[in-house]
């Protein structure tokens, strides 16, 4: 079977990859360069704690399983598990936040003041905060770049600097992608393809809405080591980098950021995340780069997984891939190649299918 997958940010290579494991003749057909817009920008923050309902902390927590799986399969060191402390909610709400979470069974404990010291020595100690375990950080690039060499001891191929315009259907049934120079032949094509997965599925008829959602990275030049945990403090995100620098969205609540542009010049925002993370630690900081890119959200911010259009048509679309890149792969793949989901895998998908925004 030729498979084409439109898109090389963290899930068209995580899926083209399953896709070439499974015996697939795959293609990837990328605009620009592998994980070089949303998935080069990303924070990497592994989790289930940010969730919209019990069906999405599901499939979250299911995605940092399969990040386990992923990284022992890939001998990758590109993922981390220091886990995440998170004081972002106060009063009541710190309360509600932790009673939810429980409920849900995930792994979590309240620490006060003097054990998150003791965690975070470098910090401003807030008076408590959560600690959650099990949640990791991701180098989406580094991941990318893995998997690519991977698959392409598989015979996994990657065009890059190619725009795919369209699709070639017959009878009802994919037959191949338009490309500038003609069609490329293929029985199944997957549209990983981010932002542009809105456009791509216009030409077929298909109605994706996708929201306008920039967002602004920050990377610090390289300190000593500083922390040893994602920090979630009322008005900012930060973790450090391996390297030694520190990584912090522009945007205070990065995770339900809804800001639909730009309001100010990149260094404006970059100086003000810079403050805020500068008086979370307590010490001068400089940063050297920020990153802009646009997130692919789309319409109600769930993720859309599952068939579309024309027969051999599927999307695979959602924020955040940090979390979820690896499961959707598993999962958009096995219905690819019509392996059929377990009845587990199925439960988690159900809520995602893209016929939601057409009735």
């Amino acid at each position: 079977m030729k498979v084409i997958v439109i898109g090389a940010g963290i899930i068209g290579v995580l899926t083209a990859l399953r896709l070439a494991q499974a015996g697939a003749q795959v293609t990837i057909i990328e605009a620009g360069q592998p994980a070089a817009a949303a998935s080069g920008a990303s924070f990497g923050w592994i989790n289930a704690s940010f969730h919209v309902d019990s069906d999405h902390f599901n499939l979250r927590l299911a995605g940092m399983e399969a990040h386990r799986r992923l990284s022992s399969e890939l001998a990758s060191d590109a993922v981390r598990w220091p886990g995440c402390l998170c004081w972002e909610e106060e009063g009541e709400a710190f309360d509600a936040q932790h009673q939810a979470l429980t409920d849900l069974g995930y792994r979590l404990r309240i620490i006060d003041r003097a054990a998150f010291s003791e965690l975070e020595p470098s910090v401003a100690a807030p008076e408590r905060a959560l600690h959650f375990m099990d949640e990791g950080v991701v180098d989406l690039g580094q991941l990318a770049a893995h998997a690519l060499r991977a698959g392409a001891e598989l015979g996994l191929r990657l065009t890059t600097g190619v725009r795919a315009t369209g699709f070639e259907v017959q009878a009802g049934a994919l037959r191949g992608v338009r490309l500038p120079g003609g069609v490329m032949a293929a029985d199944r094509c997957v549209i990983a393809a981010g932002v542009a997965t809105q456009g791509l599925l216009e030409e077929v008829g298909v109605a994706l809405p996708m929201l306008d959602r920039p967002g602004l990275i920050l990377r610090s030049e390289p300190l000593p080591s500083l922390l040893r945990h994602v920090l979630v403090s009322p008005g900012q995100e930060v973790r450090q980098l391996p390297q030694g620098g520190l990584l912090a969205p522009t945007a205070a609540g990065h995770q339900a950021d809804a800001t639909d542009n730009v309001r100010e010049t990149p260094d404006k925002l970059a100086d003000q995340a810079r403050a805020r993370v500068a008086k979370l630690l307590n010490r001068p900081l400089r940063w050297e780069e920020v990153t802009l890119a646009a997130r692919p959200v789309p319409q109600d911010g769930l993720p859309v997984m599952g068939a579309c259009g024309p027969d051999g048509l599927y999307v695979s679309t959602m924020h955040s891939g940090a979390t979820l890149g690896p499961l959707a792969a598993e999962l958009v793949a096995t219905e690819v190649l019509e392996r059929g989901l377990t009845n587990t895998q199925s439960a988690l998908v159900a809520p995602y299918r893209p016929q939601r925004f057409t009735g």
